[in-house]
């Protein structure tokens, strides 16, 4: 899935994931104030159990990322929630690497970031069933994102892994449709509930 374990990767792409992370780890938390802790705190809980439960299939498993989700609710501030979610599985469960934590933060962490920038302006536009698809299209995009990194970074490192890039995509096609019906619908719930924490104004603020 996911989480790459340790001596899988080359070298190059190993410091090239590092590289990012650290750069990424670092725009997150200069955009982090103190108002923004408890909601990334929540977030990176949920997605440090979220990721603990994995559903075989075929010869992989498959385990709920959110990163679509975090994306539309904390931006780049994403990316120091994954981070902390994937060291404490690689140092209490030994789910991925330490020397790749970098490469599976890019992976997991930086499709959800962009994609949740690129569509959260939009989320102002539409009604409640435009929520839920920008929500579930979100989100199954940067499934998708993650399974083009995963297989990016497997096929840079060595091409005896090229064959099985297939099925490791194929594996990630449940998971899209998931996150999809999981996140348009919670999207759609805290734009009813709290429309703030999508960035969304409240009905108070939008009347005349």
């Amino acid at each position: 899935m996911a989480h790459i374990p340790d001596g899988v990767l080359s070298a190059p792409v190993l410091i090239g994931g590092a590289v990012l992370a650290v750069a990424g780890l670092a725009v997150g938390l200069r955009r982090m104030d103190e108002a923004d802790i408890p909601k990334t705190a929540i977030l990176a809980a949920v997605f440090f159990v979220a990721s603990l439960v994995a559903v075989p299939v075929g010869p992989s498993s498959i385990h709920l990322l959110l990163s679509g989700l975090m994306g539309l609710v904390l931006g780049t501030r994403a990316i120091p929630a994954v981070f902390v979610g994937l060291l404490l599985q690689a140092v209490l469960f030994g789910f991925g690497g330490l020397t790749s934590l970098g490469v599976d933060v890019v992976d997991i962490a930086f499709p959800g970031v962009i994609l949740g920038l690129v569509a959260r302006p939009w989320l102002s536009r539409v009604g409640g069933l435009g929520k839920v698809a920008i929500g579930g299209g979100v989100a199954a995009l940067a499934v998708a994102g993650t399974a083009a990194c995963v297989a990016a970074a497997l096929a840079l490192s060595s091409a005896d892994y090229l064959p099985s890039l297939r099925i490791v995509a194929i594996t990630f096609v449940p998971l899209a449709l998931a996150e999809a019906t999981i996140t348009g619908f919670v999207v759609s719930y805290l734009a009813r509930v709290k429309p703030e924490v999508l960035g969304l104004a409240l009905p108070s603020e939008g009347a005349p």
